[in-house]
């Protein structure tokens, strides 16, 4: 089922509980520091934490053609805390260099919600597809375990 929403209104308002966890992991905001090719993110994402057996284990930045830029692992799940932020970097790119960020879950892969932009021009709201570079859940760095 596809729910048009308003970009300001979030996954979790508008569908149960049982929709927002097909839908996983959210990255709902990007906020950038730093300078060119030494970039901090601090990235918000919102996720249906449950514990170890289901929580978001990462979030990433990928090029728009899918290759994996960098990768923040989230140790330990986040069930209190939501929607929680977390920084990561150094990330290597250039002010102009259009990414997405995405967030993943140990449990149900990546989420479709994230944020596609540039330093340069800000971040906005988008939709991948639930194949979009399915690929990079197998590349290094990947989570241990999370501690219970």
């Amino acid at each position: 089922m596809l729910i048009a929403c308003d970009s300001d209104q979030s996954t979790e308002d508008i569908v149960d509980e049982e929709t927002r966890q097909a839908l996983g992991a959210e990255v709902s905001e990007v906020v950038v520091s730093g300078s060119e090719s030494n970039y901090s993110f601090t990235v918000e994402v919102r996720s249906p934490d449950l514990g170890c057996n289901q929580y978001a284990d990462w979030w990433e930045v990928i090029s728009a053609e899918g290759k994996l830029i960098y990768r923040r692992i989230l140790a330990h799940s986040h069930v209190t805390e939501q929607p929680f932020r977390r920084a990561g970097g150094p990330i290597p790119i250039a002010a102009d260099s259009m990414i997405i960020v995405r967030a993943h879950m140990n449990n149900l892969g990546y989420g479709t919600s994230v944020m596609r932009g540039s330093v340069e021009s800000g971040f906005t709201k988008d939709t991948l597809s639930i194949d979009f570079a399915q690929n990079l859940s197998k590349e290094p760095p990947l989570p241990g375990d999370c501690p219970n």
